[in-house]
């Protein structure tokens, strides 16, 4: 009851490494006065890594699903320290200087970050491709995506409160759980810091874990998923805005020279299929966002959670009505004046041109009223009495930033 510090390490056969990893550690208890423990979170070792770490005192749990996150988890959950500083256990990382993670957990933050890049990287501790190219370009994304506060946003050693760090929900299995809990710890307000760190080459003569392509792809993929607003909403509120624009400066102004080049009915094809695919990306953002709400995967800001409630299914239903109508109407006098010309042969780029709006009208109509009915089933009340909206009020944070 009265542990402060838990220094976990995920294992998976560091036979070679885990001793002088946990004497680091335990030697910092000593030295610090810090009331904690040496966690290994076992993932399956078969090198004997186990009976290294009882012998030396530390305490060894088990976890049976594989993977790096599930490693991780399993050992946050079974800590007995009110705080908990994560590292890897292939003597990269100083577990003997875990001084300022400690002091700034106590002053308050719920997750600590080292950078690795202000503390110093020894040679040849990081594959130049991950030094100038996969850490800078994911930590970059990170920060322009969560307005994360911190540089180095995989770096492996990290401190935070247990409590906090259960809360948010994680969930990634593998590699992907260093960036989850950056990004859950942004979207959840949690107060974060970041202390300078080192990192060494490691002691192991085998390969790490980490496969360079693989694991960059998975963690960028997550960050994307995590992040609809860039993801979805910007890219497409763009598209929609340029194809509109253009299909209606076209439409009203009929063929438009640019210098040598003549823009028509093709540009105006293009400009609005653009226009569909561009507002469906919208939807998809919003529909991303209320599922993730209702699934407790993505929190929902307060004035997000305002604009959400005030739109009803009826009224995404007349909305797309109406522009169906539109797009039905234009079609209806078109074949009014094909009608008139006793349905003979008819200018194709009239027609075209007089053809685009009608059918993106039909799209645009048809799109609203299929994610009308599609927020309608989201907030369609479950079992435990909550609806999307409800869930989000309920799992909202201070400050959420999406």
């Amino acid at each position: 009851m009265d542990c402060e510090l838990t220094i976990l390490m995920p294992c998976l056969n560091e036979a070679e490494t885990l001793e002088i990893c946990i004497r680091k550690a335990q030697g910092y208890l000593e030295r610090s006065g810090v009331v904690g423990e040496v966690l290994i979170a076992d993932n399956g070792s078969t090198d004997g890594s186990q009976k290294i770490a009882t012998d030396l005192g530390a305490r060894v749990v088990d976890i049976p699903a594989k993977g790096y996150g599930n490693a991780l988890l399993g050992g946050i959950r079974a800590a007995r320290g009110k705080f908990v500083i994560m590292g890897d256990a292939d003597d990269s990382y100083d577990f003997s200087s875990l001084d300022d993670y400690v002091t700034r957990l106590r002053g308050g933050a719920d997750l600590v970050m080292g950078n690795r890049f202000k503390g110093g990287i020894e040679p040849g501790a990081m594959p130049p491709l991950h030094k100038y190219l996969g850490n800078p370009v994911l930590s970059a994304i990170g920060v322009l995506f969560f307005k994360a506060p911190v540089r180095d946003f995989h770096c492996g050693l990290r401190g935070f409160r247990r409590e906090s760090m259960l809360k948010v929900g994680l969930h990634t299995s593998g590699m992907e759980f260093a960036s989850e809990v950056v990004v859950k710890s942004c979207l959840s307000g949690l107060r974060i810091e970041e202390v300078p760190t080192t990192l060494k080459k490691d002691g192991r003569s085998r390969p790490p874990h980490l496969r360079s392509w693989r694991d960059g792809w998975r963690h960028l993929r997550f960050l994307l998923i995590y992040s609809p607003r860039w993801l979805f909403l910007y890219p497409g509120i763009a598209a929609t805005l340029l194809g509109l624009i253009t299909t209606l400066t076209l439409l009203i102004s009929g063929p438009t020279k640019v210098g040598n080049v003549t823009f028509d009915v093709g540009t105006m094809t293009y400009a609005a299929g653009l226009t569909a695919v561009g507002y469906q990306a919208v939807l998809f953002s919003v529909m991303v966002k209320l599922f993730g709400a209702r699934e407790d995967l993505l929190p929902m800001s307060r004035h997000y959670r305002q604009l959400v409630e005030r739109f009803t299914v009826e009224r995404g239903l007349i909305l797309g009505l109406l522009i169906f109508v539109v797009g039905f109407v234009a079609a209806a006098l078109q074949v009014g004046f094909w009608g008139g010309d006793g349905f003979g042969n008819m200018d194709a780029t009239a027609t075209v041109r007089m053809a685009i709006p009608a059918v993106l009208g039909l799209l645009l109509g048809f799109q609203t009223i299929m994610f009308s009915m599609f927020a309608g089933v989201l907030s369609i009340p479950t079992t435990d009495g909550l609806t999307a909206a409800a869930a989000a009020r309920e799992t909202e944070p201070a400050g959420s930033v999406q």
